[in-house]
């Protein structure tokens, strides 16, 4: 294979969507496995539809999911500038030698006028086309016209009829018939190029060899095939990903969930384990593995792996994945991870957060095989750090409403106080004891403690509970459950 330059060309519209991550993501796989390039170029000549502060998040959102480019904003390279808005002279050179070459043609029609031949065409059934009305407007009269003041845009010229067959390393040759193609706007009249033939402009410059990019782009193709072949340039290898759909196979939008990296990763998702979730979104190595690493992926990444058929959106899955991660990475790498959520949810400040570093570690060991994101990990750490205001409701008819309830308690908080050495293994051994002295059920005690400490009927293991709050928080909390408890409504 000759040497391998692929990019990832995202226009600053908004955040990253998981569509553009799971392509610069693939993008960057083939680059790594053919010992290629992978190039970021911005796409920011659509002014109208341009957001504040959109680049540097979406530049932050690859850097957070480990996707890493080797030449563009930032670092530079020897194709630059990696801004479209910065290589307008470069795209007007081009189209002005496609007009000098009779390939191209300035265009005078109005959008009343365009608006006018639609509507026509519309009522006989024809599929609107342009009808070349400025066509044949010889060279040195249109522009007089421009020098005159008035506006033009330029448009490619196309074949009446005839075929055009795009080559793609997932689809196959897909086909596909002239006289359903308009002569191509390349340059709008503000001097603005065109999606198509910038990006055919830019690639070609670029040295651009694979166009890796979503199925959406397909119907593209065609009239960039035709704008490379009227430019005289070496037409790319293209490669159309599978979309990826909702659950019921509609079009992915914002009521199906988060859609964006960084929604994810406010919501509490690991880059790890998103990026994992997007590897398999339309590629398999071809086993039944679920965990993967990106290093994994570019030993075993190939096109000819990627799927035709769409893929799935299925946040559940995500969420199995993360959970995963959570439980699997190293420990201080989870605790890093979770302090600036515990910090947003304010149950510790920074300074804590150092001096109380190995306590929370401690608490994460116990927690995080119970949860599946950092939002739910802080969720589930909260009774560490903050008093109990509240009890679970069915917890509280279920376990307070009893009549022996607040003795029961009092019989766990005298024996929690006479233990010495406050650890897990006398702790649960003296519970036993006075499980056993009562004749009663474990769970007569142990579930009511739990409520009592926790203010929750499900935590993690009640005796490492007990430890991690510590001896003295212990006893505060039961006796704050039995005045509850002797308080409550008979």
């Amino acid at each position: 294979m000759n040497h391998v330059r692929v990019r990832f060309a995202p226009s600053p519209t908004g955040y990253l969507h998981v569509g553009g991550a799971r392509t610069a993501l693939f993008n960057w796989f083939f680059a790594r496995k053919q010992g290629g390039q992978f190039v970021l170029r911005i796409e920011d000549t659509d002014t109208q539809r341009l957001k504040e502060d959109s680049v540097s998040q979406i530049l932050a959102s690859m850097k957070w999911l480990g996707i890493n480019w080797d030449e563009g904003p930032e670092i530079g390279g020897p194709c630059g500038p990696y801004y479209q808005s910065q290589r307008l002279e470069l795209y007007q050179k081009e189209a002005r030698r496609l007009v000098k070459e009779g390939k191209a043609y300035y265009c005078f029609c109005t959008p009343d006028e365009l608006a006018e031949t639609r509507e026509l065409q519309r009522q006989t059934g024809q599929a609107f086309r342009y009808n070349g009305k400025c066509r044949d407007i010889p060279l040195k009269e249109a522009l007089k016209r421009i020098e005159a003041g008035e506006e033009a845009v330029i448009r490619l010229r196309i074949p009446d009829e005839g075929q055009i067959t795009v080559t793609d390393l997932i689809h196959g040759k897909v086909n596909f018939e002239l006289d359903q193609l308009d002569d191509l706007i390349i340059v709008k009249s503000n001097g603005i190029p065109a999606y198509n033939f910038a990006c055919v402009v830019d690639d070609h410059a670029m040295n651009i060899s694979h166009v890796i990019r979503a199925e959406e782009h397909l119907s593209n193709t065609p009239k960039q095939v035709l704008i490379y072949q009227a430019l005289g340039y070496h037409t790319v290898q293209f490669a159309h990903v599978p979309m990826i759909l909702a659950p019921d196979r509609s079009k992915l939008s914002k009521r199906h969930g988060a859609t964006s990296i960084e929604e994810f990763r406010e919501q509490g998702f690991l880059a790890p384990a998103i990026v994992n979730y997007l590897t398999f979104l339309g590629w398999s190595p071809g086993t039944d593995q679920e965990l993967i690493t990106p290093a994994e992926t570019v030993e075993q990444f190939e096109i000819s792996k990627v799927s035709k058929k769409a893929a799935i959106y299925d946040t559940k899955k995500l969420a199995w994945i993360n959970g995963q991660y959570l439980n699997s990475m190293g420990l201080n790498e989870v605790t890093g991870e979770a302090i600036p959520f515990l910090l947003r949810k304010n149950l510790i400040t920074i300074t804590q957060a150092g001096e109380q570093y190995d306590s929370i570690r401690s608490i994460i060991t116990v927690v995080r095989n119970r949860v599946k994101t950092l939002v739910e990990l802080a969720e589930a750490m909260e009774y560490f750090f903050k008093d109990v205001t509240k009890y679970d409701e069915k917890g509280q008819r279920k376990y307070f409403s009893r009549q022996e309830a607040a003795e029961l308690l009092r019989q766990g908080r005298d024996c929690l106080e006479r233990i010495e050495c406050f650890d897990v293994q006398h702790t649960e051994a003296a519970y036993r004891q006075l499980i056993e002295d009562l004749s009663i059920k474990s769970g007569d005690l142990i579930h009511p403690t739990r409520l009592a400490l926790t203010g929750r009927t499900e935590s993690p293991g009640l005796f490492e509970v007990m430890v991690l709050l510590g001896k003295d928080y212990c006893l505060a909390r039961m006796n704050q459950a039995i005045d509850f408890i002797c308080k409550m409504p008979i």
